[in-house]
């Protein structure tokens, strides 16, 4: 079968023609890959920063983000049928007995490391036309929404950061109601952060680098979000602009500009990294000015990765309601999609600019 795949140890991204897998055991399902999403992970793997393959071979199998067709189910698979259309989770758990969070059905709080995920770490992703998964992994998805389900994954995140807030939240004397929001970063993350804090009730506005007029600040501003720039407005004047936010949902990948919008945070407020800086930034902290603000303000700093079963049934829910409250809001964010003898050139921005771009199989 087709497949993109990663060869560390030569440097090399290209197509292959890749056994095509069957199922081995009477719970997995055989999908039809139909489209896989491409993201600042797969840009790092194919710069050889990170991605490892399975055990035994000496490439990786692409692809995170993904939508499919089942085409095949094993004896003992319930909930699933030939014809369905699927997204599939991302981290397998650990094998360690002694680590909580894999045994306990939460591998994104994995305490070992030693987890695998499809496409990412010792184990083959989803850019290829068929692979094969335990049900227990996969979420079935509406047939209406199968054109904007591939990004049901990225959506995930945002779902997990705003569980968490719920929870750490929780510590305030008084049940707060939703304030405003910063969004930081406009990219695919960053705008279904927009949606997802919007839909929660915050008054949101993004803040990221590029000056309008662009695609994302038009995105974010259809839905209602008011977008500016860090290169016109400066952390004090967004304050005075949109006032302190009560959450700032750091989507961009850049400590410089994370830290400097954590000097806007309000007292009580939690700041959300999700992002993961692909390079190295020569910056000044001053440790100081920095503590007093925490521990003074009850602030707090919450870094989120992955997520859990539950938050991909909650991002199936929310893609509905997305759709429902701002008709061509979803299918504003995909740019294009392209055939997976592109997907190099997609990674690394040859293909163009924009905010998402789907690699399809179909």
């Amino acid at each position: 079968m087709k497949a993109v795949a990663v060869f560390p140890g030569k440097r090399q991204v290209r197509v292959i023609d890749a056994p095509e897998p069957e199922l081995q055991a009477p719970t997995q399902v055989k999908v039809r890959t139909h489209e896989v999403g491409v993201c600042g992970t797969d840009k790092d793997i194919v710069s050889f920063t990170y991605g490892t393959p399975p055990p035994g071979l000496d490439y990786l199998i692409l692809g995170h983000e993904c939508l499919g067709e089942v085409v095949e189910v094993g004896p003992a698979v319930q909930g699933l049928q030939k014809g369905d259309w699927v997204v599939p989770r991302v981290r397998r758990p650990c094998p360690h007995a002694l680590c909580p969070a894999c045994r306990g059905g939460h591998p994104d709080f994995c305490i070992t490391g030693d987890f695998t995920e499809r496409g990412i770490k010792e184990a083959p992703g989803f850019c290829s036309e068929h692979f094969v998964e335990d049900v227990a992994y996969l979420h079935r998805v509406a047939t209406e929404l199968h054109d904007v389900a591939v990004l049901t994954e990225p959506l995930t995140i945002a779902e997990k950061a705003l569980r968490q807030l719920d929870l750490i939240q929780e510590r305030l004397p008084w049940r707060p109601v939703p304030g405003r929001a910063v969004v930081l970063g406009a990219g695919p993350v960053g705008q279904l952060g927009v949606l997802t804090l919007l839909r929660r009730g915050f008054a949101t506005t993004v803040y990221s680098h590029s000056r309008k007029p662009n695609v994302k600040a038009e995105a974010a501003e259809a839905v209602g979000a008011p977008y500016l720039s860090t290169q016109d407005i400066s952390p004090e004047e967004l304050v005075r602009r949109a006032g302190a936010p009560d959450v700032i949902y750091e989507a961009a990948g850049t400590a410089k500009a994370a830290f400097e919008a954590l000097k806007s945070l309000s007292p009580n407020g939690v700041f959300i990294f999700t992002g993961v800086p692909s390079k190295s930034e020569q910056m000044s902290l001053g440790g100081d000015d920095f503590l007093k603000q925490l521990v003074l303000n009850n602030q707090v700093l919450l870094g989120t990765v992955n997520a859990a079963a539950s938050d991909f049934d909650a991002a199936l829910e929310d893609l509905a309601r997305f759709r429902a409250r701002w008709p061509g809001g979803l299918e504003r964010l995909i740019t294009a999609r392209h055939p997976p003898e592109s997907f190099f050139d997609v990674v690394t921005g040859k293909a163009g600019g924009g905010i998402k771009h789907v690699i399809t199989f179909t």
